[in-house]
């Protein structure tokens, strides 16, 4: 409290006046917090009862510690960790700095009326009430500057933990926890369950920014393997979602219950190694259902498609292509040739070299396997 010692220096109240003061600092101090209840809100309940007690206790040694500075007999620095950590209280009361701050105004303003008539009749004199009263204010102020850095550091301190329990709340969800881990991991975070959550996989360096315009209740993780970043948005209009991700290389998985959103979240991771293009998982089911177990895929495409395998690479390319037209258009010869951009007698033709190497091409489970054989191109 260097400004308030270097005031002190410049006044040093004789044993008289001090002795007068301290005779007054219970009266003084109860003025004081009855004052901050009358005109101060946030304090009018704060200070009734078994606090208003405290605080009426708190006002008194910190008058008390005014006068030692006043006088000579004190450094200042017991009454500023006292701010400091009272301002970090109010943080974990509720209530905000401005309210503080007013209540050291009024403390301020109610505490020199009280001082100044006591030292003026205890022979202070008048040359010297104005360094009274200029100790008086700076004492208060650097007492609201500590009460200011307090809270500050409070706000930010309970800021960085709520922000470590929503990322560890956000793992959970990933890593499929139990829905009483949830609960309890949601209820440390402070954060409020929504009815489902949908699963946003991104760049990591785009994860924040895209936050931002998302629903502030959005989950959020930038520091995944690989530089991926994932959102966890809650009850999210899907259409909408879309549209704030369009500049965005996103992956969007579905909706699911909030304690299943790890079904979505293992959607989108499969969606993005499947393809680059993917964006919205609900428009692409059928290539993820085939690509699902992909070295049962393979096996499958290598056992229904083996006859083509007896043929030239470009002859076995056009054949599976026609019959893949085929079975998607169900036999409509012309359908099929509109898809291939040919003429109706090619599908027709070659269609009858599909038949010579598959005899069983009417049975329902052959037609099964060739469609799922031939579901994914390139694959």
């Amino acid at each position: 409290m260097s400004h308030a010692i270097q005031r002190a220096s410049e006044l040093a109240l004789d044993e008289r006046t001090v002795t007068a003061l301290r005779a007054a600092l219970r009266t003084t101090a109860d003025e004081v917090v009855q004052a901050i209840i009358d005109e101060v809100p946030p304090y009018a309940n704060a200070l009734s009862g078994s606090m208003g007690g405290t605080i009426r206790r708190a006002v008194r040694t910190a008058l008390g510690h005014y006068l030692d500075l006043a006088s000579g007999n004190a450094t200042g620095g017991d009454a500023g960790d006292a701010a400091y950590e009272l301002g970090r209280g109010e943080v974990r009361d509720g209530r905000s700095m401005d309210a503080l701050l007013s209540a050291y105004r009024v403390g301020a303003r109610v505490a020199w009326r009280c001082l100044a008539a006591g030292a003026v009749p205890a022979g202070l004199p008048a040359a010297e009430v104005a360094k009274f009263a200029e100790l008086t204010f700076a004492y208060i102020d650097e007492l609201s500057a500590a009460s200011a850095a307090g809270h500050a550091d409070e706000l930010a301190a309970q800021g960085r933990a709520q922000e470590r329990h929503l990322e560890q709340l956000a793992r959970d969800l990933l890593a499929g926890a139990s829905p009483d881990v949830l609960l309890v991991s949601a209820q440390r975070a402070g954060w409020q369950p929504s009815v489902s959550l949908t699963a946003v996989l991104l760049p990591a360096a785009q994860a924040r920014p895209a936050y931002r315009v998302l629903d502030p209740s959005t989950l959020v993780l930038d520091d995944l393997p690989d530089a991926t970043g994932v959102l966890l948005v809650p009850d999210a209009d899907r259409s909408h979602l879309m549209r704030q991700l369009t500049d965005r290389t996103a992956v969007v998985g579905p909706a699911r219950p909030w304690t299943r959103v790890s079904a979505s979240y293992a959607r989108a991771v499969r969606a993005r190694s499947l393809s680059s293009d993917i964006r919205d998982t609900e428009e692409h089911l059928s290539e993820l259902v085939l690509s699902a177990d992909m070295d049962a895929f393979v096996d499958l495409r290598a056992r229904a498609l083996a006859p083509l395998r007896t043929l030239p690479d470009a002859t076995a390319r056009r054949l599976e292509e026609t019959l893949r037209a085929w079975l998607l258009h169900q036999g409509r010869r012309d359908e099929a040739a509109a898809a291939l951009f040919v003429h109706p007698q090619t599908v027709r033709y070659r269609m009858s070299q599909v038949r010579e190497l598959f005899p069983d091409l009417a049975s329902p489970h052959r037609v099964l396997e060739l469609t799922l054989a031939v579901g994914l191109r390139g694959r």
